[in-house]
């Protein structure tokens, strides 16, 4: 049977979440190209090839997009760090991916987007997606930049792109927390497989929840994508909260999309917050997985001196 696609590319093959949708990606086309800075990992499949490149920098981008039909990003350091350190692998290898598609006739880009763009705002049940960008770090102000990137190729170059804001995606609720924002393995590849299979998207955003009883964003007007998660964190209540100390409503850590991350000083992990909230219940069936989706890459080998910590400084 025919692909729907002769060729994708995934950027951050070998992070956690990118090992996930590997497969999912390999059955839309017929070949998939595999992109981290790490080496390739022991298992590919028959129609995957893989390279090893540092998406920061442009000219190791482009010669990976020839010949793609759809390029999804899931590429970065997937946790806040100091600006500086971000900037290359979340900031720059998002414009990288995006023009390099763009120079050669990339018709979509799925971009592992997070509730980090949006994590200063309140949980409130229903958020719609036009909810306006309130970032809770440098790492949620680069989904912000991708984001606009996006909207910008979309509406200057007609290049389409879905941009999956994701929660909190482990195999299993890792906290009471995830009871609202808990993504499950399969919905996340769903997620992926309604993004790329979509018959027209235009620049679109969605969040990347399971079917939570609790979930507190409403993907009402994303519905053309046809995504309808189906596992529910609801199932690992009862043991949640039996381990979980008392609410406090004054914490904006529980008040905020962007939990831990809302509260953590700029350029502090927000990972190592949620580790160790989640280690206070001690969830036996996995271990804590950050945040987002985005795998762990080092920083840029080198910047330009224009936009190195010495020069934004100078």
């Amino acid at each position: 049977m025919a692909k729907l696609y002769k060729k994708i590319v995934l950027t951050g093959a070998c992070g956690t979440l990118g090992m996930e949708i590997r497969s999912t990606l390999a059955d839309l086309c017929d070949h998939l190209l595999s992109v981290d800075i790490v080496d390739a990992p022991a298992d590919l499949l028959p129609n995957e090839s893989f390279a090893k490149a540092d998406c920061a920098v442009l000219d190791e981008v482009l010669p990976l997009m020839e010949g793609a039909n759809v390029a999804v990003h899931f590429a970065s350091i997937p946790d806040e760090r100091p600006f500086d350190e971000l900037l290359g692998p979340n900031f720059l290898s998002s414009y990288n991916v995006w023009e390099a598609g763009h120079r050669h006739g990339v018709q979509r880009v799925i971009y592992a987007s997070s509730v980090h763009a949006v994590g200063m705002v309140e949980n409130a049940a229903g958020a719609d997606l036009d909810v306006d960008h309130a970032p809770d770090t440098f790492y949620g102000l680069a989904k912000c930049f991708a984001e606009d990137l996006g909207k910008l190729y979309w509406t200057k170059r007609g290049m389409e792109s879905v941009h999956l804001r994701i929660f909190s995606c482990t195999k299993v609720p890792q906290n009471v927390r995830a009871l609202r924002t808990w993504l499950s393995f399969d919905d996340l590849r769903h997620l992926v497989d309604r993004a790329a299979t979509a018959t027209t998207t235009g620049f679109t955003v969605v969040w990347g929840v399971s079917n939570n009883d609790r979930a507190p964003v409403n993907n009402a007007k994303a519905a053309f994508l046809g995504f309808h998660p189906k596992d529910n964190a609801e199932n690992w209540a009862e043991s949640l909260y039996a381990a979980a100390a008392p609410a406090d409503p004054s914490d904006r850590a529980q008040l905020c999309l962007g939990g831990p991350f809302a509260t953590i000083p700029l350029g502090e992990s927000g990972v190592a917050a949620i580790k160790a909230m989640t280690e206070a219940k001690a969830a036996p069936e996995a271990a804590p997985t950050p945040e987002d989706a985005a795998p762990q890459t080092p920083a840029a080998q080198k910047l330009p001196s224009f936009l190195t910590k010495k020069g934004m400084n100078g």
